[in-house]
């Protein structure tokens, strides 16, 4: 106090007083925006490896430890999510206790880590606004007491909250319609896959319990390389086209071994060799039917699921080549960009009863996460087939077609032969 006193009848020391308090009071706001950016820092979204609880199998993301960070979000972690449910994960998805799981696992969400740069932009801003406010609007200290602003020349930056209030039913209408454009896309490839499960089984019983006609004698082993084959080319199609929807990098090494360990190596070199793989399953297929030896009424009803197939694998493709619209999603993101980076400085002032208005930054922090978090699900359902497991469609559709044809069919049917037999021992 006694200094201050000396140094205002010494107009030097005045001027290097008053510097000294200005670079005192920006170390102290200094000091405050870091404190306050500590919980958001970099470490909080940035993609880091997963640890995860063997105990669930509902929890997605990569199954173990020490995997490579870029499988843990984005591109990467889509072959995590294939999930396939079963009475006792269904169990685990109703449990009372999901929300507190949900909340716990937040920094480990891929989504929430694929945000990472969004969301510290917005935070960035926001924190930009706070401290910049308290430079040119004046601030709290630690101690509570206010002081002036050191910058009084340059403006406050804060911006009128009611645009914001005005143009927010328009942003949830466009992401509302963006989710469930792309939901139903999702559920479209799941109804598609859907169909080839129903028809592979359907086909594979007709071939089986039709097999025969007009009590022309059957060879066991003829029927069952026969029945083979339409199995065999039954599960060619789907694997085929399970592999004509994947990338190429993730799958062409697993197909083209599944093939060879599974049909005859001229079978599996004219399909792997096609230009159109899951069409030339398709015609071994037909071939296949049009070998068995049935009425050509039945076959022509066993032929139907082709055409199915067909339809099936068309929409699928359309699903794979055409996005929604693009000036549609760009407009969104850009709305939605625009209109969290200019947020912060309409929340200036709701904000004033916090310490410094510093509670802006998380607010804006969670509000970037959630909102940024919606357009990102919707892009990530877009392209349906690397998040669906058509690997256990495809796998399960092999298993049960393989089985439907190992049962008896209707030249083999001991019973009714003996029934046959009786009828024609009775007395006209």
């Amino acid at each position: 106090f006694r200094s201050a006193i000396r140094s205002a009848h010494n107009p030097h020391q005045s001027s290097h007083l008053r510097r000294s308090i200005v670079t005192t009071q920006t170390m102290r706001l200094s000091t405050i925006l870091l404190l306050a950016l500590s919980p958001l820092s970099a470490n909080a979204f940035a993609p880091q490896p997963l640890a995860r609880s063997s105990s669930s199998q509902l929890q997605m993301g990569p199954p173990a430890e020490g995997v490579p960070v870029a499988e843990t979000y984005g591109e990467g972690s889509r072959k995590y999510r294939r999930t396939v449910y079963t009475h006792d994960e269904w169990v685990k998805h109703r449990s009372s206790d999901r929300f507190t799981k949900n909340l716990s696992t937040i920094f480990n969400s891929g989504v929430y880590k694929s945000l990472a740069k969004e969301v510290l932009a917005t935070t960035a801003i926001a924190a930009f606004v706070v401290g910049w406010n308290a430079l040119t609007g004046g601030y709290t200290g630690l101690d509570g007491v206010q002081h002036d602003a050191p910058l009084t020349a340059l403006p406050m930056l804060t911006l009128p909250l009611t645009p914001f209030t005005l143009l927010s039913p328009s942003l949830g209408l466009l992401l509302v319609f963006r989710t469930n454009s792309s939901y139903g896309r999702w559920d479209e490839a799941r109804k598609f896959w859907g169909l080839n499960i129903n028809h592979t089984r359907d086909l594979n019983r007709m071939a089986t319990a039709w097999y025969g006609h007009d009590g022309i004698p059957v060879d066991p082993e003829k029927r069952a390389e026969d029945l083979r084959q339409v199995s065999l080319m039954t599960w060619a199609f789907v694997r085929s086209m399970h592999r004509h929807l994947s990338p190429p990098d993730e799958d062409e090494e697993n197909y083209v071994r599944e093939l060879n360990n599974r049909l005859s190596p001229s079978q599996a070199e004219a399909i792997a060799g096609a230009a159109h793989r899951p069409n030339r399953a398709l015609y071994d297929l037909s071939v296949a039917i049009d070998r068995l030896p049935m009425h050509f009424m039945r076959k022509n009803e066993i032929n139907k699921n082709l055409s199915i197939f067909e339809d099936t694998l068309g929409g699928c493709e359309r699903l794979l080549s055409s996005p929604v619209p693009l000036f549609y999603t760009r407009h969104t993101a850009r709305f939605l960009s625009t209109w969290l980076l200019l947020l912060p400085f309409a929340m200036y002032d709701p904000f004033k009863g916090s310490w410094n208005h510093v509670a802006e930054i998380p607010a804006i922090a969670i509000a970037s996460i959630f909102l940024f978090g919606i357009d990102e699900l919707s892009t990530q359902l877009e392209e349906p087939f690397t998040i669906l497991p058509m690997q256990r469609f495809s796998d399960k559709i092999g298993e049960w077609c393989d089985e439907i044809v190992s049962w008896q069919g209707q030249g083999l049917d001991e019973s009714a032969n003996l029934v046959a037999r009786e009828r024609e021992a009775l007395p006209l």
